[in-house]
């Protein structure tokens, strides 16, 4: 899915406040602590709380190991001030439907600054303008309004609801479904250029 460009794990995009970059080992204890939050946890599919140690490490391997195939690319959050320090990690990866899914978590002290949506952001424009992608899927639980704002802020489009497993949480759950598509993205990052030279 991902081009040899993003497979090699100095790979790294840089935003504005941002770095994203290949989770590494030493970012063990922060996603530990921060994804392990409970107000985290519960919004994520595949995370549990607690957040046992062993779960991180495996975490990361396959991370890892997915990007160096291309098969997705999971990249950490670090603000360009502390570029070691993980805040929160942003994921593309093939969906159940065959549609690539976006899926993201910031950690609690960072919330309300507009972080996750500059990374989704810059995520979404690798997707569409390096690996070639033409159709993006995303969704949130229901009662996590702020994660809905940050995909409508960066295009994509309500689509419904559903509901989605969630295995961590032991059920299917309902959430809100969004899409993005190539003519969308192109719409989207040409009005974001013309605000910036605004």
């Amino acid at each position: 899915m991902f081009p040899d460009l993003t497979r090699d794990d100095v790979f790294r995009i840089e935003t504005r406040r941002l770095w994203l970059r290949w989770p590494t080992a030493k970012d063990r204890d922060a996603i530990l602590k921060l994804a392990g939050d409970r107000a985290v946890a519960e919004m994520l599919a595949r995370v549990p709380h607690p957040l046992p140690a062993p779960v991180v490490d495996a975490f990361l391997l396959q991370a890892r190991a997915e990007n160096a195939t291309g098969a997705g690319l999971t990249l950490a959050l670090a603000r360009r001030s502390a570029p070691a320090s993980l805040i929160g990690v942003v994921a593309i990866h093939p969906g159940s439907d065959g549609t690539p899914e976006l899926g993201y978590w910031l950690g609690q002290p960072y919330w309300g600054a507009g972080l996750m949506r500059e990374a989704v952001r810059a995520l979404c424009n690798a997707f569409f303008a390096y690996a070639g992608g033409t159709d993006l899927a995303s969704s949130a639980r229901i009662v996590n309004p702020a994660s809905r704002r940050v995909l409508e802020a960066c295009g994509f489009v309500h689509t419904g609801t559903g509901t989605k497993p969630f295995p961590a949480r032991g059920a299917d759950l309902p959430v809100d479904l969004f899409h993005l598509d190539r003519a969308r993205w192109r719409a989207c990052a040409a009005e974001a250029v013309l605000t910036e030279a605004a």
